[in-house]
């Protein structure tokens, strides 16, 4: 069966967006979903940029971005009481999952938090929402301070960085890495065969000496 990787951390709106869609790809092209949650933050800090709740101005164009796309698609927009929020949480009850059930929990925490409001920085919000979901909350909330579920999300993230994940939602399929729920459509086409990167044009591109730096 062919196989998507979803890098993944609920702080960013696309990844709420991303996993309203996902599921219609998968059904589409028989895949099999590889979620992977990161730490959006390890990835700023590799790649030395600053998230948008860092850039005044690139915050309002999110929170903008985020109002209209969720008008065009009819999905109702509450966001988090607070942002940013501490995902760690949450990321550490997912990967605390078999696959499957992570796919399960990963959409209604990027739900409730996204379309109901709910603070998913909190045990007590964790646990009846993985309740909801069919899990035991109260057994699952003790597994996110085991050292190996706190290790495996920094191993996410760091192979994430080494794909070449700068940002999320990242989705990696084959070696073709696509950023943003935006590009769902994108990966279509690529299972449909109908796209391709020219890896030879890519790589003369990216090859070519600069001519000037940014000073800072």
């Amino acid at each position: 069966m062919k196989k998507i990787t979803f890098y993944f951390d609920f702080l960013s709106p696309y990844v709420w967006l991303a996993w309203k869609k996902i599921p219609e790809l998968l059904d589409k092209h028989k895949l099999e979903l590889n979620a992977v949650p990161v730490l959006f933050a390890g990835l700023l800090g590799a790649s030395g940029q600053k998230g948008p709740a860092e850039i005044p101005s690139k915050l309002h164009f999110v929170w903008s971005d985020t109002i209209r796309l969720a008008h065009l698609e009819g999905y109702t927009l509450k966001g988090p009481p607070t942002h940013p929020f501490n995902p760690l949480p949450s990321l550490r009850l997912c990967e605390a999952c078999d696959s499957k059930q992570k796919i399960k929990l990963a959409q209604r925490l990027a739900n409730a938090c996204w379309e109901e409001g709910k603070d998913i920085s909190q045990m007590d919000v964790l646990i009846t929402l993985a309740n909801e979901v069919g899990l035991n909350g109260k057994e699952l909330i003790q597994k996110i301070n085991d050292p190996q579920i706190k290790e495996k999300i920094k191993l996410n993230t760091e192979e994430a960085i080494g794909k070449g994940a700068f940002g999320v939602p990242t989705f990696m399929v084959d070696d073709e890495l696509f950023w943003g729920h935006d590009r769902l459509g994108q990966i279509d086409l690529y299972f449909q065969g109908k796209l391709k990167t020219d890896k030879k044009l890519l790589n003369t591109m990216f090859t070519r000496p600069r001519a000037v730096d940014r000073k800072i």
